[in-house]
């Protein structure tokens, strides 16, 4: 038997005559896991993609040969490569909310896979499907069987996907960006989780990746991709001790860095105290008493002008819903004071002119940018709804805020999917920032993004909070982000704070077990500040 369970000779994909993938070699062994890594449009995961034929599109053009078992996929049947997918090959897609069905319950399309592929019955494939949403760590998941994919978390869909993957024990599981929406701690679990399924099962693992830490942990071997091409190809400790190419070093290199801008702010401009956030469950049948989930509860805290809060914590600890009810977009207890007005006690009509002070980033650009409109219109929205100028003076605005954040000003006729995901995160702050606001929340907004665009948008937020007196709430799973960023910080935990103050001091020493936890699984080495950091 070959020692290579995957070989990949001279594949070229084309899309519409325009080749993206320029006759690579590879193999992928039994047993190992390979790791594609390579900034967006690299061609990563047109490559793990095409080993299933999941290309999109019918003007999409493979040449070359990719064998499995003695057989050559790009030129197998339907029929072949359906009893391998999902079976034999089973793929983890980056964006569990377009991969899972919104209308089927998490149980319906877990078992469905165990019934098709394992035969298994309803009772064997619903017990099957508790103990793989236990094994990714979906807590509770007897309580979300029955759940659709709106009511998790994303870390919590991301986890329901790679259960969905894992369900028939797979010889080749291909993970492309399989930790990109999840906390740092889930991260460590999943990474533990693979391993331990590569080595129990004898499974291979191709890991389509731009985050080298996660690379590091779990790859044997590592590919790297650019335009194309594979620049270079080592094992991963050599890789990462003397990386031979100049991109890979740039991309080992590509780390969030620097320090929180200095704040000469004094004053408070949002001040939380005991805010509760409960969503109320339905009540049991003959029973009294009523029960909540409590996703934020009793939260206090104060931000001065200029300076950045990071909110960190796991999937569904609240941080989000945090985020919402300070700015007054879901329904809340406890008080929150903003620019010395107290939000909680006015209505949607003397809320409105706050709301331009207060802005939001939100994690996915594309997501949150209509594809119906046009860059300039997208911007010039908020302009729009509160009667703000003349239609040129909205047009030299657009055009002023683009080139704050980096962008050709004309290129505000075009369309958000003519744009790559750091170049729409950019619009997504160009379209916050024309509003002159004092606060603004970013929440994830670098999650999704490759290592080398996340320090672009960092390096961004913070000149542009330098230049105008910005104040952040910033809320991330990132915790190299945060340090790079925050002046405080606070860490939640199933919706209470359980530590809180001078981010720099946290991140140093740590007090809470649970904050530990958090630092320990990002591997993250906190440097020396500067003295006028600390000062600030």
């Amino acid at each position: 038997m070959s020692e290579n369970l995957i070989e990949i000779r001279d594949l070229r994909v084309s899309f519409g005559g325009k080749e993206v993938v320029h006759g690579i070699n590879l193999d992928i062994r039994r047993g190992e896991c390979l790791a594609l890594v390579g900034e967006s449009g690299s061609g990563k995961s047109v490559t793990a993609h095409s080993i299933l034929r999941l290309l999109p599109g019918k003007d999409v053009q493979t040449q070359g040969s990719i064998r499995y078992d003695g057989a050559d996929l790009v030129t197998a049947s339907d029929s072949q490569l359906r009893s391998l997918r999902g079976n034999r090959i089973a793929m983890i897609f980056q964006e569990p909310m377009t991969s899972l069905n919104p209308l089927h319950t998490v149980l319906k399309q877990i078992s469905e896979i165990l019934i098709t592929h394992k035969g298994l019955k309803n009772r064997a494939a619903r017990a099957r499907t508790l103990e793989l949403l236990e094994l990714v760590g979906i807590r509770d998941p007897q309580h979300r069987l029955n759940a659709y994919p709106h009511q998790l978390s994303g870390g919590q869909r991301q986890r329901v996907m790679i259960a969905m993957a894992l369900a028939n024990e797979p010889e080749l599981l291909i993970a492309d960006e399989p930790t990109t929406a999840l906390d740092v701690t889930v991260q460590q679990k999943i990474l533990e989780l693979l391993i331990d399924l590569q080595q129990r099962l004898d499974m291979s693992l191709l890991l389509i990746s731009h985050d080298l830490n996660l690379v590091r942990k779990i790859a044997q071997r590592v590919c790297v991709m650019r335009g194309g091409e594979i620049v270079e190809h080592a094992h991963c400790q050599a890789l990462f001790k003397e990386p031979k190419h100049p991109y890979s070093r740039m991309l080992i290199e590509a780390e969030p860095s620097g320090h929180p801008v200095t704040s000469e702010y004094r004053h408070n401009l949002l001040q939380v105290d005991n805010l509760k956030v409960w969503f109320p469950l339905p009540k049991p049948l003959f029973s009294r008493e009523r029960h909540y989930i409590k996703a934020v509860d009793g939260v206090s805290f104060e931000l001065k002008k200029g300076r950045t809060l990071g909110i960190v914590g796991e999937s569904g600890s609240g941080k989000s819903t945090l985020g919402q009810a300070i700015l007054r977009l879901v329904d809340s207890e406890g008080d929150i004071r903003f620019a010395n007005k107290q939000l909680n006690l006015l209505n949607q009509n003397l809320l409105r002119p706050l709301r331009r002070q207060m802005q939001v980033v939100f994690q996915d650009p594309f997501g949150s940018l209509s594809p119906r409109m046009s860059v300039q219109q997208i911007i010039s929205e908020g302009l729009l709804a509160h009667g703000i100028g003349t239609v040129p003076e909205r047009e030299a605005a657009v055009i002023r805020v683009l080139q704050e954040v980096g962008l050709d000003p004309d290129s505000r006729h075009r369309y958000p999917h003519e744009f790559s995901g750091g170049q729409r995160q950019r619009i997504s702050i160009a379209r916050a920032l024309i509003m002159e606001p004092a606060l603004i929340l970013l929440d994830e907004p670098t999650s999704a993004l490759d290592r080398t665009v996340q320090k672009q948008v960092v390096d961004l937020l913070r000149d542009l909070q330098a230049r105008h007196g910005l104040t952040y709430l910033f809320i991330s799973h990132d915790l190299a982000v945060v340090h790079a960023l925050a002046h405080d910080m606070i860490v939640i935990k199933e919706g209470k704070v359980v530590e809180q103050g001078d981010a720099h001091s946290i991140f140093a020493d740590p007090q809470h077990p649970y904050t530990r936890e958090l630092l320990h699984a990002s591997s993250l080495k906190v440097p020396e500040r500067p003295i006028d950091a600390v000062l600030a």
